[in-house]
């Protein structure tokens, strides 16, 4: 009689998780192969492929859409089932912040992979613009967080750069208009100083004139010819192009991407946690 394994199973989610059979098999610790193999034996056993090829990666096909659900839920069943008969593994609670921000997608697949890994362990998390999180860690109202950051501190592990870009949009001409109209972040935002400094720095006049708490609503600002803005190098979309310095605007400091730790955060959890997300991102650097 054939059967659905769980290991393959696991295998599936991983993949489709990453978006790649490399980042799936890294993720349960299998090599490439050994995970292609696995998926080729789950897609002869249901005689239909699970993914389809997209560009690099590989998407979901249509009864890989359908099998996703069935398959967290018995993934999730078993290792709740196992953790409660043996009356160990990680428990408690987690409180973790990550930016509000469509390019940081990553973390939140990387947290519900804890999640079903750790059924026991009770996540809250906390998704909004990540300048309100040090504040966060240091009364103890998160446990964790990852934020942008011009300088890493003592207590933070770095994660990722990235360069930060003067934006404008293709379809509109804003560079001859004096002052400049301006798209930044909150007040709170270090990337905002970064770029009325280097403004003041060229001798270019300007004036803001769209503010917002979030890259979407930035980017959605420049993509409307509204205005100028400063982006991340992986917010860039296809009505975009970053602007040269010749064009008047001083260069900006790169934005380091941090995972930094509460002063009381030193549980099994959150270091498990903290972990999940540090081995996450080396992976995604090789």
């Amino acid at each position: 009689m054939e059967r659905l394994e769980s290991e393959l199973l696991r295998t599936f989610l991983a993949i489709a998780d990453a978006g790649s059979v490399t980042g799936g098999a890294a993720r349960i610790f299998r090599s490439q192969s050994a995970a292609s193999v696995q998926i080729k034996r789950l897609e002869e056993l249901l005689g239909e492929a699970v993914f389809k090829r997209h560009g690099r990666g590989v998407v979901l096909s249509p009864l890989g859409e359908a099998l996703a659900p069935i398959a967290r839920q018995v993934v999730h069943t078993l290792d709740s089932t196992l953790a409660d008969l043996k009356g160990s593994g990680l428990a408690g609670s987690l409180r973790i912040g990550i930016p509000d921000d469509h390019g940081k997608d990553a973390l939140s697949a990387i947290i519900a992979a804890f999640a079903r890994e750790h059924p026991r362990v009770e996540l809250t998390v906390h998704r909004a613009l990540s300048t309100g999180f040090p504040k966060a860690l240091a009364t103890g109202a998160l446990d964790l967080a990852v934020h942008e950051v011009a300088r890493v501190g003592p207590e933070m592990e770095f994660l990722r750069e990235e360069a930060l870009l003067w934006v404008t949009a293709k379809a509109h001409r804003l560079l001859d208009r004096d002052p400049l109209p301006l798209a930044l972040f909150d007040r709170a935002c270090w990337w905002r100083d970064a770029a009325l400094s280097a403004l003041d720095t060229a001798g270019r006049r300007y004036r803001i004139v769209y503010s917002s708490e979030s890259v979407t609503g930035v980017a959605a600002a420049i993509e409307a010819g509204i205005a100028v803005g400063i982006l991340g190098s992986s917010a860039m979309s296809d009505e975009m192009m970053a602007l040269p310095e010749s064009a008047g605007c001083s260069s900006l400091p790169t934005s380091k991407l941090v995972l930094e730790c509460g002063k009381g955060s030193r549980d099994p959890a959150s270091k498990a946690m903290a972990r999940a997300i540090s081995g996450a991102f080396k992976i995604r650097e090789v």
